[in-house]
């Protein structure tokens, strides 16, 4: 590899065209820089200069070199003045999360991006597997899951419970094991784990989520207590995603005789650069999350 030293002053001595110039631009000897122009031909295994005098020449290889060097430096100058450009409101920040928090988080960071429009907002909704696949390729800056992570490069924060409730249509008053057993499960992505969390703690008859039948299916989170509401079913959310839902009058959120929380994470990759504008965006969603 180049050493970049050396290159520096090569590239400043062709552009100068005299040493003792380049040493002094340099704040360095005129023997300096003719030692790291000979470490530079020595490296390369080719002369750089033709000398002649006090005057030079460039080979071919110098010309080469020159030309491809300053696309370098300056391509190093950009990168290091990105870097200490670092800014907390500026910039693209990437998130991912499950439905329930997303439909109340997402429009408070849109809130802030307005409060600072150099700021943009990535978001999109996953459930917890997915969202540990984008934190683990990068595709993601910051995470938000309900199982602590277990993956080697992901770091997980425990920022805030969420309680889970079972919800059936409002014609539901009361809930037994035989009436879930009748109305059967509408599931979402992260139904089965929901189900595990609060049916085991209040049915002693519960043990997987395949003893109920199959009623229904939808990943979005906004039409998920949609057939619930009509009758055709019953399901397990956190209570965000149910007080998030248009037509409350149509649905029951029962109360259960033990409560069960999820906890939430908010997750990162290990071994990525945490920019300021990263930090800023983890500290509004940890202060939104405190005011649940």
């Amino acid at each position: 590899m180049i050493n970049i030293s050396w290159l520096q002053t090569f590239c400043k001595l062709v552009d100068v065209g005299h040493f003792t110039q380049t040493s002094e631009a340099l704040y360095m000897t005129q023997s300096g820089v003719s030692q790291h122009i000979k470490k530079l031909e020595q490296q390369l295994d080719t002369a750089l200069l033709i000398r002649s005098g006090k005057s030079f020449t460039l080979t071919e290889a110098g010309i080469t070199l020159h030309h491809q060097g300053k696309i370098l430096l300056h391509s190093m100058t950009e990168l290091e003045s990105t870097i200490k450009e670092d800014e907390p409101h500026t910039g693209t920040v990437k998130i991912s999360s499950p439905g329930s928090l997303g439909l109340k988080l997402y429009p408070h960071l849109l809130s802030i991006q307005q409060q600072h429009p150099e700021l943009s907002i990535d978001y999109s909704f996953a459930p917890n597997s997915d969202i540990e696949r984008r934190i683990t390729a990068r595709k993601i800056d910051i995470g938000l899951i309900t199982e602590r992570s277990k993956h080697q490069d992901i770091i997980s924060e425990k920022i805030a419970l969420e309680p889970l409730v079972l919800i059936t249509s409002s014609e539901v008053k009361t809930i037994n094991w035989r009436v879930l057993r009748k109305l059967g499960f509408i599931n979402h992505p992260d139904g089965a784990h929901h189900a595990q969390l609060l049916l085991s703690k209040n049915f002693a008859e519960f043990e997987h989520i395949e003893q109920f039948r199959h009623s229904g299916f939808s990943n979005q989170v906004s039409l998920i207590l949609e057939p619930v509401s009509r009758g055709l079913g019953f399901t397990v959310l956190p209570i965000h995603a149910t007080r998030a839902f248009n037509n409350q009058a149509n649905i029951n959120v029962h109360k259960l005789g033990h409560s069960v929380s999820e906890p939430l994470y908010l997750c990162r990759n290990r071994y990525s650069f945490e920019t300021k504008r990263i930090r800023f965006i983890k500290s509004v969603i940890s202060n939104f999350i405190e005011d649940f």
